[in-house]
């Protein structure tokens, strides 16, 4: 063995291979936090130049944390390592200053999410209170249903069509016996002139046509009216008396033709 190695201290030959195992392991840590940088900087540049809306702030946020980190880890590899003490002083003055970046960091993220909580909870709240409106109008539209429900009276097709068939027979028995009630008045008060009456005058000429009763002119009238609604003037016949179509005009109950004063009609009392 030489001399040289005999001069040497074990405390301090200690000392160097601890200094030089924190060393290793302290550029092993660098080598691997370098990856790590290597490979978010690699999905970073997938994501390109693309603009970046509101909702990914926080996103932009990493990018640019990211950024500095590479930039932070370039510094670092330029300059050589600083070697940690291993005095417990030390060390519990570092562990001290991370546990305290820890818990600012740990204070930041625990009011972010107390916030994220807080607006969360008014929007259940808001919620709630829409799926309790709704539910009201759901029990208030059940009641209204079953109410109706029960009023619901189920008609057949065959019922519906022997109720009008009915109501058109009741129709029907009323326009006649309105007709018979209307026949039987006017044959009382307005009957058939005699024949003193049609030679009453000599210079008039005898009419050799039947006349016919006040009824039935008022019939042909009614007839025309609704058969044929777009003309309905008839031609004053031999047949109709003049005192009755005289009687008609008079009393508005029919019109002469505005062109040809021998034709008249019914006034149209239904419309």
């Amino acid at each position: 063995m030489s001399v040289n190695q005999q001069d040497l201290d074990p405390d301090s030959t200690t000392d160097m291979e601890d200094i030089t195992d924190a060393e290793e392991k302290l550029i092993k840590e660098c080598e691997e936090l370098w990856k790590d940088m290597e490979g978010c900087q690699k999905k970073l540049s997938l994501v390109g130049t693309e603009t970046l809306t509101d909702s990914n702030a926080q996103l932009s946020l990493l990018i640019m944390q990211a950024k500095c980190l590479t930039a932070e880890l370039s510094q670092w590899q330029k300059e050589s390592p600083e070697i940690i003490s291993l005095n417990e002083e030390v060390l519990v003055t570092l562990g001290k200053e991370e546990f305290q970046k820890l818990r600012i960091d740990l204070e930041l993220v625990l009011s972010t999410v107390q916030s994220k909580n807080e607006k969360l909870k008014e929007d259940l709240e808001r919620e709630q209170q829409w799926l309790d409106e709704q539910q009201q109008i759901l029990e208030s539209l059940n009641v209204l249903h079953n109410k109706l429900k029960q009023q619901v009276v189920t008609f057949s097709e065959s019922r519906v069509f022997d109720e009008l068939n009915t109501k058109m027979h009741d129709i029907k028995e009323y326009k006649e016996k309105l007709l018979i009630t209307l026949g039987e008045f006017l044959e009382d008060h307005f009957p058939l002139p005699d024949g003193n009456v049609k030679k009453k005058k000599k210079n008039i000429k005898e009419s050799t046509a039947q006349l016919i009763t006040l009824h039935e002119i008022l019939e042909i009238l009614i007839n025309r009216l609704f058969d044929v609604p777009h003309d309905p003037y008839i031609k004053i016949r031999d047949s109709f008396w003049p005192p009755y179509i005289e009687l008609l005009l008079r009393n508005g109950i029919a019109l002469r033709h505005p062109e040809d004063p021998t034709q008249i009609r019914l006034e149209a009392f239904h419309q």
